[in-house]
């Protein structure tokens, strides 16, 4: 045959091999089968023509089989060194919660507070969600039997700064337009404060106040005469109010201190001042109520100067006007004196760019939805405006003056209802960016706080638990970890929502209020609050509105009572509340407010026993009577005050010592068992048999009566 035609099979041949190869291969990779290496099929064709060659065919075929083995062999040492077997082994972080070691471990929570017997940590004060340190994740992982590897950490990139600020002041003389003042009128409660605005806007706002006190932080604009405008703020006097007065002074550019000329110098008095001072605020002393017979406004003036308040009179720079806000004596002269002020202050702000404001409080209004009262300091507030304070944003829809009518801008100086600072911004979305950094950096701080408390706890932990440890430090390990293991054996089976609370006397609340600084006012009184011991204060919730089935959800899973100051309760609520017991206390007065809730405290409080002593008696002799084989001590006593009643309480007393307390064994006269003995008998008595009597002890009988206990807290009204 033609020898190259043979060389062309052979060719042929070595093909097919390596293709039946590859076909092997590929299916022991799809199927998972063991691998084989493939034979050769017999050629009858082939081995006619060549025999030398089929043999040729053999061996290059067992050749490619051992490399394909080889090859496999050493692709799956590969394949063994990419996945490596973790059992047994916990990527851990430096700080993680038993909750989170629980899951990467794949144990239960119990499991961790059984390895945590073995540490420094105080087991009481761990919940599922408490973090733990580094030092410890690893040793419950060693005492688990299991290996740890840090888990790789994500770099954090520094979070862009996104919040909205306040624009440079510039020297922008020409931008510059003149504007209202801000006056805050402070004084003590009830020295005419709010009478005074009544009379210079010529309404009625003190005979509507719930009490004759003003509650909120009132903002208006009066009209002067002479076409000037003076924006007023009318701040609280009750004690309650004192931040809601320092909020007033914060935004104010004249204080007018109102002074009762029959009263002088008060407690809220000094508070004023001190407000003002704190501020930088100029001050014109306005001394009311100068048409009363016992008035003295010189007496005002000399009491202030203890204050550092020296008027012109006395050689100092404050204004001092005697009025009668109730009779309108002399309020114009107080308001030019005002205006003069004012002018010499040069009252000047920019209207153009972007708004600035300040809240001064806030509600909700059932037909307006959210509503503040503010006060505009830069730029011009239109309809539209995108607002944000806080960790809030808003879009203005409506803007009202102090007589609710509508308007549709406001410039610097204006109050208008649109602690809290107030800046314009851009758009929706930008509100959304610096909501979301202010929400930011406050969790950052708390986490910083919260981290602070925690070092501290862990710290008090660890050095209570070296100085438990000093009583083993003689024991080796092994008797050390018997011992331990056996004093807090019965730790390991109680679950953290199984332990018992220790405080069971709680009283639960839910506060609500027109306003924010009504809340606040009242937030700030409870935090006086200093009777854990005899009563647990909750807050539950606070808000603004009127009650809702929400707050009746809230107070019906916390056992809680719903308190609301100025606020309203639908006939639906109240009926849904009387269905589920839950109490609605609803006030217009705030001293009234507390004193009820003082009444519930109490009604919280469980009931002493009152001792009421209905007789006394004195041990003149002692001798014991035989009864079967024992020897009772008796005493010999005369009734001195009131009757000895056999049915009631006694004790004995030996030098002002109470030695025994109990109820009589026996009492007789002469040799008659009786029920009562009084006033000049005399008697014998037994007690208990271990009871041993001494010649000038006292025997008293007395009642028991359960009387209700009273709360110690004083609020200071």
């Amino acid at each position: 045959m033609n020898r190259g035609l043979i060389l062309r099979f052979e060719n042929l041949v070595q093909l097919r091999g390596a293709c039946r190869q590859l076909r092997a291969l590929s299916c022991r990779n799809v199927y998972g089968a063991q691998w084989r290496p493939v034979q050769a099929s017999a050629h009858p064709l082939w081995s006619v023509l060549h025999p030398q060659l089929w043999q040729k065919d053999t061996s290059i075929s067992a050749a490619l089989s051992q490399c394909r083995y080889l090859a496999t062999k050493e692709e799956t040492k590969k394949k063994r060194k990419k996945e490596p077997v973790r059992r047994g082994e916990v990527e851990i972080k430096q700080k993680m919660t038993i909750e989170e070691l629980a899951r990467a471990m794949g144990k239960d929570i119990d499991h961790i507070f059984e390895a945590l017997l073995y540490t420094d940590v105080d087991l009481d004060s761990l919940e599922p969600d408490s973090i733990l340190y580094e030092d410890h994740i690893k040793l419950i992982v060693k005492k688990s039997g299991m290996k740890y590897k840090s888990a790789k950490l994500k770099e954090e990139k520094e979070r862009k700064n996104t919040d909205a600020v306040k624009r440079q002041v510039g020297n922008y003389p020409a931008l510059l337009t003149p504007r209202p003042p801000v006056v805050t009128i402070l004084g003590h409660v009830d020295h005419g404060k709010t009478t005074l605005l009544d009379s210079l806007r010529k309404t009625q706002v003190a005979s509507t106040e719930a009490g004759g006190i003003t509650q909120h932080i009132g903002a208006f604009l009066v009209h002067m005469p002479s076409g000037e405008k003076i924006t007023f703020l009318d701040t609280p006097g009750h004690a309650a109010f004192s931040a809601m007065r320092a909020r007033g002074t914060h935004v104010t550019d004249i204080v007018i201190l109102v002074v009762a000329a029959e009263d002088g110098v008060m407690q809220q008095t000094v508070e004023s001042i001190q407000h003002a001072k704190n501020a930088g605020v100029p001050l014109i002393l306005a001394i009311n109520k100068c048409d009363k017979p016992e008035a003295d406004p010189e007496r005002v003036k000399k009491e202030l100067l203890a204050h550092d308040v020296v008027c012109e009179e006395l050689g100092g720079d404050v204004q001092a006007v005697n009025i009668s806000a109730l009779k309108g004596e002399n309020l114009m002269v107080l308001a030019e004196a005002t205006v003069a002020l004012a002018e010499m202050l040069e009252l000047k702000a920019d209207a153009t760019g972007l708004v600035e404001a300040t809240v001064i409080e806030s509600r909700k209004d059932k037909g307006k939805g959210p509503v503040t009262t503010a006060i505009v300091q830069r730029g011009t507030l239109r309809k539209g405006c995108v607002l944000v304070a806080g960790k809030t944003w808003a879009k203005v829809r409506f803007m009202f003056d102090e007589n609710g009518k509508a308007v549709e801008s406001a410039s610097p100086g204006i109050p208008v209802e649109a602690g809290d600072e107030i800046l314009e911004v851009e758009s929706e979305q930008r509100a959304h960016e610096v909501v979301a950094w202010r929400t930011y950096v406050e969790q950052q701080e708390k986490l910083k706080d919260d981290m602070k408390v925690i070092e501290a706890k862990q710290k008090e932990h660890r050095m209570e638990y070296e100085k438990k440890q000093e009583k083993f430090a003689h024991l080796t390990w092994r008797q050390k970890k018997a011992a331990l293991y056996k004093a807090n054996k019965h730790l390991a089976f109680i679950r953290p929502k199984e332990r018992p609370e220790m405080d069971k006397n709680v009283l639960s609340l839910i506060v609500k209020g027109d306003v924010d600084g009504s809340v606040e006012a009242i937030l700030n009184i409870l935090d006086s609050y200093d009777c854990e011991e005899e009563c647990k204060l909750d807050i539950v919730h606070f808000g603004m509105g009127d009650i809702s089935e929400t707050d009746l959800s809230l107070a019906e899973a916390f056992n809680g009572v719903i308190f609301g100051f100025s606020v309203k309760a639908n006939e639906s609520i109240k009926k849904m509340a009387d269905k589920k017991g839950i109490k609605i206390k609803l006030h217009t007065i705030i001293y009234k407010l507390i004193e009820d809730l003082k009444d519930e405290l109490t009604s919280r409080l469980p009931p002493a026993v009152e001792e009421t002593p209905v007789g006394e008696a004195s041990v003149l002799d002692i001798f014991s009577v035989t009864v079967g084989k024992n020897k009772i001590p008796v005493a010999g006593c005369r009734v001195h005050k009131g009757l000895l009643d056999r049915k009631m309480k006694f004790k004995l007393i030996r030098a002002g010592d109470v030695i025994w307390k109990g109820s009589l064994s026996s009492l007789k006269h002469h040799k008659d068992d009786v029920q009562v003995i009084k006033t000049g008998m005399d008697c014998g008595l037994s007690l208990d048999k271990n009871v041993e009597f001494s010649i000038g002890d006292e025997i008293v009988c007395y009642e028991e009566k359960e009387v209700q206990q009273k709360t110690s807290w004083d609020p200071g009204f």
